[in-house]
């Protein structure tokens, strides 16, 4: 017998059930059960409640997530009995119009069937809203973080747009099918147009984002059981946006040419340039969420959610992990708590984890 599953899935089973006030003589029955089950199969099934709740307290887990406040909110599409790609499909264009709400965003997950042996469903997209990068003779275009996957895609038949901003389609494989690409509908992915209160210049920037990040490349760790489909959403803070993807170097590196149209000299680090354009673009990125009515926070608000995080785990008893150089904002990260404490690394389960690209 598994007896690495068995002990995994005891642990799960009591912590779950004791959180939720149900009887001792439950959690026993309940272990009984399971036991027979890796006895007899090998494995096990979760309830439908134990799918919602490990979900959850997985988001409440993940070290690097400053967004934790509420862990409890998220809402979980249970799809474990869907067989085929067209099926997968289908379950991730509703959870994506759910969570998009009109941009009222919901946290939520669609769970999909466990991985076994010879059985996994993988979703090859990093998001499930994500932009095509494309290398030209003239330089990359569009989104560089996206060039490998982009490639893939058109290997697979997908017809490039040669565009800043354009929405990659999804590709589900089951087991060692191949993988099967499909398009999202145009009225799939909220974006916001991306403009600034007072600088009118920066519309000509032609800059948008997508509204809803969905993570669609980890799995689900539940009780010794593995979710290899599992995509998530949450809400984006601001600087996620404003201060990495439309500003890194390697991704689409907007700082000089925005410290350019502010008038700034760009010849010496000593004036500051890039935190100027930073911080302007920041204000861009959060003004145009907030005046579309896309739920958005900025990092100043999400450390304080993150505090309040942190007190109520301590109220019930339970030590705050977290991954600090990921938890700081990358905007002015002295100017929030998160800065000035050490915080503990350590892996709890159930939890969400990196795997391995499928391509």
């Amino acid at each position: 017998m598994n007896t690495t599953l068995l002990q995994e899935a005891k642990e799960f089973i009591t912590s779950c059930y004791q959180e939720l006030n149900r009887p001792q003589i439950e959690i026993d029955e309940r272990i009984d059960s399971i036991t027979k089950q890796i006895e007899s199969t090998g494995t096990y099934e979760h309830t439908s409640f134990e799918i919602d709740y490990g979900a959850k307290v997985s988001w409440r887990n993940s070290n690097r997530c400053i967004g934790r406040l509420f862990w409890d909110q998220m809402h979980t599409f249970d799809k474990r009995k869907l067989k085929t790609e067209e099926e997968i499909f289908e379950a991730i264009l509703a959870h994506m119009a759910y969570a998009t709400n009109g941009g009222r965003i919901r946290p939520s997950i669609s769970v999909f069937a466990p991985q076994k042996e010879n059985e996994r469903i993988s979703i090859w997209n990093h998001q499930l809203i994500r932009y095509a990068g494309y290398t030209t003779p003239d330089g990359v275009l569009g989104d560089p973080a996206s060039i490998s996957f982009t490639e893939k895609c058109m290997e697979l038949g997908w017809e490039p747009k040669y565009g800043k901003f354009d929405i990659l389609p999804i590709v589900i494989q089951i087991n060692d099918h191949a993988p099967k690409l499909f398009e999202l509908p145009k009225d799939a992915a909220l974006e916001v147009e991306i403009r600034h209160p007072e600088y009118k210049w920066f519309e000509g920037l032609h800059l948008k984002w997508h509204g809803v990040p969905f993570i669609s490349d980890m799995a689900l760790e539940i009780g010794g059981i593995r979710y290899s489909a599992a995509p998530f959403n949450g809400w984006y803070m601001g600087t996620e946006i404003g201060a990495r993807n439309l500003a890194d170097e390697d991704r689409y590196n907007m700082l000089p040419q925005i410290a350019s149209l502010m008038g700034l000299d760009t010849k010496s680090s000593i004036t500051l340039w890039k935190d100027k354009a930073l911080v302007e673009l920041n204000i861009a990125v959060l003004h145009s969420f907030r005046e579309d009515g896309v739920s958005i926070v900025d990092h100043h608000t999400a450390a304080q959610q993150f505090k309040k995080f942190e007190e109520k785990e301590i109220e019930s008893g339970r030590p705050v992990t977290g991954n600090w150089a990921w938890l700081i904002p990358p905007v002015s990260p002295a100017t929030t708590h998160i800065f000035h404490k050490p915080y503990k690394n350590d892996i709890v389960k159930p939890n969400y984890f990196y795997q391995p690209r499928p391509y």
